[in-house]
């Protein structure tokens, strides 16, 4: 490919030198009849001033007639190699003297311009302003023709030498700007982390299938996570995953067909024919198969996984920009499912994500016009049910959708930076809540709000709620944050530390869902918290077999010096047990629902405040009433 692709540069190189040879010559030919119009003219004027000279001091030998005195005049032209000949005329044309002085030598025959080796000038021969004769010089022009022909030596020699250098150059200049056109060329078509084809490889590849009438499957790949490959190990590691990847995904195809790199970690697979499309789905999981296997990157072994969507041509689409848009609402699809996982494109996909986007857009608004509110939920002290604290928990009433679950909203908030703005609402709402009842003389209740895993990743999070709790002059400690164990799973070193800066400002902290994982067991001594949540799966499990996982987590709590909420306590029988395992709070329907403020200052901060807290009467009293 290379040679081929340099025998036309070679070609164009000897053609390029060539006309600039032929310019060259032109330029010198141009140049050296200047410089000889230049030297004729010098040496013409230099003969014509000789010549005045002469007419000036023979004008009386001229007037008279006198031969003799004339020759003495022209005596000294001997010493003027340029001057061949040289003639004295009275007013008539009749030679008086002659230059040289040879018996009957009469010039008047050449007294005409001789050509190109020489040429005559002539002088008037004046005596009182009469003109009384002539003198007439024959002026040799081979010391003029000697000038020139050094001036064009010295040119020749300039010029080869300027050829000579100027050819490698050349040559050099040309091989760099056809690599420069070969490299465009190449980044034109492949991606030059990986070595795949690129976007503009693929789109032609579906242009020539649907201009052939062909049905092609479109698989598009995402990594799962590739994010925090890039934040953790910087994206230099980040870009040996994707040639690792690529390499990897290439391995598994068969003859004849490309991976391309669409950009980021988006990779895609074409597939033509009609035997290649009843295998799609079976190519689409050998390909996640491949990634069974650790990536090891800068030394290290990374499980990485990807999802996967399939859309079909033409069966799914009209255009194929559709075709590539339908494959990419598949994949997302199968991200959210789980991820390392394949989803096929269906017509249902696409209201899905239309409604997604609809919720997003108003959830925009939302924010934005007062739609959301927080409910608060009880949490209360397990021996003696006073409250000691509230969970603020997020509620969207929309005007036309009405009560809009989080289930549906939070999911989608989740999925880019729309989570960042709603938890800050969320965390500025409840200061400025507690703000108002403490100047209701309610005092300052202990508020917990949530965290998604976005936010534990917001550097800027802790200099927020620095300004929130200055603006409203709650103190630190009547701040709960919870985060659920997956955050803690899914990077422990960053959480650790993100949660680190915020409990020095004197922020309370809490693992919600606790017991759904195990990795953050084994880092609960190094987690800067004070509260344990114990998942509602298990408490809801009680009696029966949750009672042996809440009894132990109760105990590893007390090891850690930790306080725990049962969460999600909706029965007496729960109630119970748990106040006899000595769990410290509890929080559920039994205790009370999540309501707006003003209900649940109506119901739960009426009361007066003991030692632990408020307690409204009847504890031990069935509390479903407030359901």
């Amino acid at each position: 490919m290379r040679t081929s692709a340099l025998k036309p540069a070679s070609s164009s190189l000897r053609m390029n030198t060539i006309g600039a040879a032929l310019v060259l010559l032109l330029a010198g030919t141009v140049l050296m009849l200047i410089q000889w119009v230049d030297i004729r003219r010098e040496y013409i004027a230099d003969a014509e001033a000789q010549a005045r000279v002469i007419a000036s001091s023979s004008a009386a030998a001229v007037m008279f007639g006198d031969a003799e005195g004339a020759r003495e005049t022209l005596a000294p032209l001997a010493s003027l190699p340029a001057v061949r000949r040289a003639a004295l005329r009275d007013k008539h044309s009749n030679l008086i003297a002659s230059y040289p002085g040879s018996a009957g030598d009469d010039p008047s025959a050449t007294a005409a311009p001789c050509g190109f080796d020489c040429t005559w000038v002539s002088a008037p021969v004046v005596l009182r302003d009469i003109q009384v004769g002539v003198v007439q010089l024959q002026i040799d022009m081979a010391r003029a023709h000697a000038r020139l022909w050094g001036l064009g030596i010295a040119f020749c020699i300039a010029s080869l030498a300027a050829y000579a250098l100027a050819y490698p150059l050349m040559k050099r200049m040309r091989e760099r700007v056809h690599g420069a056109e070969a490299q465009l060329r190449y980044l034109a078509h492949y991606d030059p982390v990986t070595r795949l084809h690129n976007r503009n490889a693929f789109n032609a590849q579906l242009e020539s299938g649907r201009a052939r009438g062909e049905r092609m499957a479109l698989i598009q790949l995402d990594l799962d996570r590739f994010k925090e490959v890039n934040d953790k190990l910087g994206h230099q590691a980040g870009d040996e995953l994707l040639q690792q990847v690529g390499r990897r995904i290439s391995e598994a195809l068969g003859s004849g067909q490309h991976l391309f790199r669409l950009g980021g970690d988006e990779f895609a697979l074409v597939l033509v024919g009609a035997d290649a499309i009843a295998r799609v789905q079976d190519t689409a999981e050998a390909i996640l198969g491949r990634f069974a296997a650790p990536f090891v990157v800068g030394g290290l072994s990374l499980g990485v996984t990807a999802s996967a969507g399939i859309s079909l041509w033409p069966d799914d689409a009209e255009r194929l920009e559709e075709l590539a848009a339908n494959a990419d609402i598949a994949m997302y699809c199968a991200k959210r499912e789980g991820r390392n996982r394949v989803a096929v494109f269906e017509p249902r996909l696409r209201e899905v994500q239309l409604a997604r986007i609809g919720i997003r857009d108003a959830l925009v608004e939302a924010i934005a016009s007062g739609q959301l509110e927080l409910h608060y939920q009880p949490q209360v002290c397990a021996r003696s049910g006073q409250l000691q604290g509230a969970e603020a928990l997020l509620r969207w009433t929309h005007p036309t959708l009405g009560s809009v679950p989080p289930s549906t909203f939070i999911p989608i908030a989740e999925e880019g930076s729309l989570i960042i703005d709603l938890g800050r609402w969320v965390i500025g709402e409840a200061c400025r809540q507690i703000a108002d009842w403490n100047r209701l003389g309610f005092g300052h209740l202990r508020v917990a709000v949530n965290l998604s895993m976005r936010q534990t990743r917001d550097e800027a999070l802790p200099a927020f709620i620095d300004e929130v709790l200055k603006a409203t002059g709650v103190p630190a400690h009547c701040v709960e944050l919870e985060v659920t164990e997956s955050v803690l799973m899914e990077d422990t070193d960053l959480a650790v530390s993100q949660l680190a800066r915020l409990r020095a400002r004197g922020l309370k902290l809490a693992i919600d869902d606790f017991g759904t994982g195990y990795s953050s067991m084994a880092y609960l001594g190094r987690l800067p918290i004070d509260k344990l949540k114990i998942d509602m799966a298990f408490v809801q499990a009680v009696p029966g077999e949750g009672e042996a996982i809440a009894t132990a987590i109760l105990a590893m709590a007390r090891a850690f010096g930790l306080s725990v909420v049962a969460e999600g306590v909706e029965t007496a029988a729960q109630r119970d047990f748990f106040r006899e395992a000595r769990c410290e709070q509890l929080q559920g329907y039994f205790i009370g629902r999540a309501v707006p403020a003003a209900t649940f200052a109506s119901e739960w901060l009426q009361y007066p405040a003991g030692e632990e807290g408020r307690s409204p009467p009847s504890w031990d009293a069935p509390r479903l009433a407030r359901r």
